[in-house]
């Protein structure tokens, strides 16, 4: 399977996804936007996977990039490519399909347990993925929603029998990643009730196996649906 993926910031990689990639014999190429490279045909990819980054989704006067890629996972969605968005990616898939992008009433940045909803295989009952985001999507109308968390109510969906997902959290964040995250968004961890210290973050290390696990089974789901 050909992977393409959409990097918003240099510092918000695949993650897990690139070993997951590599581990079965798949094939990666990306479009670093904050580069204002090129995107590719939709028939180059089978699989689109939206990045992170500290932007909004609203943000198209200070990142022109924004309104064509927009566009671009519209015509994504529409050739019916597979699509995994992540933090600000699912904030984008959801915005492509009409909903509400908007400040949630709290930052949510740390390590937080998320519940499962609904009846579906995609997570277990109880899981703790890192998160960092302060912007939520209402659901996309005719989505599943996934997931919940404390400070967050709407944390993951799927469209169209698993065609596209979106996650809030961060799956696929290994240490290498939330390390570089709080180097480059020290900005973000003024204490809030939903934030955690960087020494917190850093200290808390029983979860990453766990959560790249969820994410191996979440992709290989996503790669075996029907297009």
């Amino acid at each position: 399977m050909q992977i393409h993926y959409l990097q918003h910031v240099w510092f918000e990689d695949l993650g897990a996804i690139q070993d997951w990639a590599d581990a079965n014999n798949h094939s990666v190429t990306k479009t670093a936007l904050h580069k204002n490279e090129k995107l590719p045909l939709t028939e180059d990819f089978d699989m689109l996977v939206v990045m992170g980054g500290p932007m909004g989704v609203h943000d198209d006067n200070k990142y022109p990039w924004l309104t064509q890629e927009k566009k671009f996972i519209e015509q994504a969605l529409k050739q019916n490519k597979k699509i995994l968005g992540i933090c600000l990616g699912a904030q984008l898939i959801a915005h492509v399909l009409g909903a509400k992008i908007y400040k949630n009433k709290h930052k949510e940045i740390g390590w937080f347990q998320v519940q499962k909803i609904n009846n579906h295989s995609l997570f277990p009952p109880e899981f703790t993925p890192f998160h960092w985001h302060g912007d939520t999507f209402d659901i996309p109308s005719d989505a599943l929603p996934l997931a919940k968390t404390q400070a967050c109510l709407h944390q993951a969906f799927s469209w169209n029998n698993h065609q596209a997902i979106g996650l809030q959290f961060h799956l696929e964040a290994k240490p290498i990643n939330i390390q570089n995250l709080i180097a480059q968004c020290p900005q973000d961890l003024s204490p809030a009730p939903f934030v955690q210290s960087a020494a917190h973050i850093l200290s808390d290390n029983a979860h990453h196996i766990s959560c790249q696990s969820i994410m191996s089974d979440l992709l290989s789901l996503i790669c075996h649906s029907p297009a």
